[in-house]
């Protein structure tokens, strides 16, 4: 009978501890909507600290660490935030190494950590890692909206790499793995398809056609793109530079 009650006592518990996970969760997508990320993110750390192996969790925590570290001016912010990307996204895939999202949210680290590494030599092990995760991901879900988004930016920043650069790295490194920008125009299409109200993947999708000089392309994508809902803090930004980019055409 003890055993019994011990028993019932602890399913109790985990039980009341999945629903106040589950309601942080909620309640930080509703602070989401609401466009109020470091609150936001604040309810998602709450819910990892209940359930560390929470993916859902972590990988929220990984992506609003990257979105508001790349909106710091200051460097030493945009570190603490991106190293917490990152610290976010591997405990994702301890948790998991077969979930797309904490794949996905290993190679958004990834990219993240480019943009801060010190050293040519880092920057190359990163984007190699981006593309290791992101296919991961891909062999895990072909549907994953971000992930094929992630895969078409790094073979997008692959081709658009300045000469001098790729020049630079193939002499020192032995050079990247090659993008095309085919590739980068396909797997963000796919993420169009899968996700209609992405934001950010419709500006650079229109970037896309606009290196592979196809201006009817560009001017439908950015037509589509300034009539967007508001989703995320970037997207007015965002939609503001795809508006620039239409006038610029006209």
């Amino acid at each position: 009978m003890k055993i019994v009650l011990i028993v019932l006592m602890n399913f109790c518990i985990m039980t009341a501890k999945g629903q106040d996970v589950n309601l942080l969760i909620k309640e930080a997508a509703n602070l989401e909507k609401q466009l109020k990320e470091p609150e936001a993110l604040d309810k998602y750390k709450q819910a990892v600290a209940a359930d560390a192996n929470n993916i859902a969790a972590l990988v929220k925590c990984a992506e609003l660490n990257a979105s508001i570290g790349a909106r710091q001016t200051d460097k030493n912010w945009k570190i603490i935030y991106y190293n917490n990307t990152q610290t976010f996204a591997r405990q994702a895939y301890a948790a998991d190494s077969n979930s797309a999202d904490a794949s996905y949210a290993m190679a958004l680290a990834a990219a993240k950590m480019t943009e801060i590494a010190d050293e040519n030599k880092q920057v190359i092990a990163y984007v190699r890692e981006t593309k290791m995760y992101i296919d991961k991901a891909l062999t895990v879900n072909t549907s994953h909206a971000k992930a094929n988004y992630t895969l078409g930016k790094w073979h997008y920043e692959m081709v658009t790499l300045s000469w001098v650069k790729k020049a630079a790295v193939k002499a020192i490194y032995g050079g990247l793995p090659k993008g095309a920008i085919d590739s980068a125009i396909l797997y963000m299409e796919k993420c169009r398809k899968l996700d209609q109200y992405f934001v950010r993947n419709y500006l650079d999708l229109a970037k896309a056609y606009q290196y592979d000089s196809k201006p009817t392309k560009e001017m439908e994508i950015l037509n589509l793109l300034i009539k967007l809902p508001l989703r995320t803090a970037d997207d007015a930004a965002l939609k503001a530079e795809g508006k620039k980019m239409l006038d610029q055409m006209m």
